[in-house]
């Protein structure tokens, strides 16, 4: 998924989170210095973290929740720290944003003089959900309220555990709301709604997003009890698991590079016309955004559509035109079954396996993906076949919802369609 920002006019949306978080950062910025720096052993000890977690930091992969773990974990511990080898720590919620704006551009510097893209939508996201955290816990721990409500004992925890629940879903919300623009972004056909977005960051929140703020948690209550030098320390898990993301990153990276490849060896065998494994995807995912489909679910979709004709390669002569569509039913599921056998060896996982073998079923015996894989392959094959255009190939899918296209599923497509032009699916 592109980013918001990567061209055109940013959207509504992405403008009102910026400009939140530079408003913020402003005030936190001349707040601290009218103040002065209350601390500066533990400012610059967390500013420190969060940089060297910016620095470290990989670019962002399409869909990737958060791509500076340690950075997260430090300003989270900053922003939920209330003492310091069990002294009371004075920074303050205002202090706390102005560490972590100026961490995160120290950090910008050296990366954009290597040519590395600074992200700005994740740093105002990650500046307003470090400001959340500190308002809500920030001023309560000051004035004592906290320690009235939790206590001083075993309890306490229970107090930054609950402000780190109430920031989870603050950044959920604003991911959501990024990723909204970022579809928006990409084409009026590609718009899925925010509703399955936010239940999409939500049910992300109990992987990486856990383990992020529980470390938080932990660097503060430890810095309570052993002073500045707890973070080098507990943070030292996080790390570690931050290069494990990477090599699975890389792992995910060479799976998708492997299924590229193979979706063009059918084209350049001549089994399909060029790019016609391109376009199913594109589109194929801009229905299932259409259609309410976000995170695993949209990828596998997005794979499956991928590899959809990597059967025809056990085919003595080619169809013409690559126009599976147009076979009898009993050669179509043939070709979709040895398209299956092939992905299960290439390591994109049986759910897409899956798809591409069922994509061939009577549509009410398959899974969503699979009707979509299925209807708009259809359609690039008769837009391909000359039946009139974008138009007619719709009407001719219409003809066929009564067994071979699910009626909703060519709707989606229709609107899809409409909002991007009805031109035919061959441009380009």
């Amino acid at each position: 998924m592109r980013a918001p920002d990567a061209s055109g006019p940013l959207a509504p949306a992405v403008l009102a989170v910026r400009g939140a978080a530079l408003l913020l950062a402003l005030v936190a910025l001349a707040h601290t210095l009218v103040h002065g720096l209350a601390e500066p052993g533990l400012a610059l000890v967390f500013g420190l973290l969060v940089a060297a977690g910016e620095l470290i930091r990989r670019d962002a992969a399409a869909g990737e929740r958060e791509p500076a773990p340690l950075a997260a974990a430090g300003a989270l511990a900053y922003a939920l720290l209330g003492d310091s080898a069990g002294r009371p720590s004075t920074h303050g919620a205002l202090q706390v944003i102005a560490v972590v704006v100026v961490a995160q551009a120290l950090a910008a510097v050296p990366r954009g003089a290597c040519g590395r893209r600074t992200d700005a939508g994740r740093a105002a996201r990650r500046t307003l959900t470090v400001g959340f955290a500190a308002v809500c816990f920030q001023p309560l721990y000051a004035s004592g309220q906290a320690e009235r409500w939790f206590g001083d004992g075993p309890w306490f925890p229970l107090f930054p555990l609950t402000v780190l629940a109430l920031t989870a879903l603050c950044d959920a919300v604003l991911a959501a709301l990024l990723a909204r623009s970022a579809a928006r972004a990409e084409g009026p056909g590609a718009l899925p709604p925010y509703g399955s977005l936010l239940v999409d960051e939500v049910r992300a929140l109990a992987g990486t997003g856990t383990a992020i703020g529980v470390t938080g948690v932990v660097t503060a209550l430890g810095v309570a009890v052993a002073g500045p030098w707890a973070p080098a320390v507990l943070c030292g898990p996080l790390l570690l698991t931050q290069v494990s993301a990477r090599r699975y990153a890389a792992v995910r990276t060479t799976c998708r590079q492997t299924m590229a490849s193979l979706a063009r060896a059918t084209e350049i065998a001549g089994y399909t016309p060029p790019g016609h494994a391109r376009r199913v995807a594109a589109l194929a995912t801009a229905v299932g955004r259409e259609l309410g489909l976000t995170g695993p679910r949209l990828t596998v979709l997005e794979h499956a559509a991928l590899m959809h004709d990597i059967g025809q390669l056990s085919l003595v002569d080619p169809v013409a035109g690559g126009a599976t569509a147009l076979l009898p039913a009993a050669e179509q599921r043939r070709i979709a079954l040895l398209g299956g056998a092939v992905v299960r060896r290439t390591g994109a996982g049986p759910a897409v396996a899956a798809v591409v073998e069922r994509q061939a079923d009577p549509y009410r015996e398959q899974p969503l993906a699979a009707r979509i894989v299925r209807t708009v392959n259809a359609y690039d094959d008769l837009c391909g076949e000359g039946v009139g255009g974008p138009l007619g190939a719709l009407e001719q899918l219409r003809l066929g919802t009564g067994h071979d296209h699910q009626p909703q599923v060519v709707e989606a497509l229709g609107r899809v369609l409409a909002r991007g032009g009805l031109t035919p699916a061959g441009a380009g």
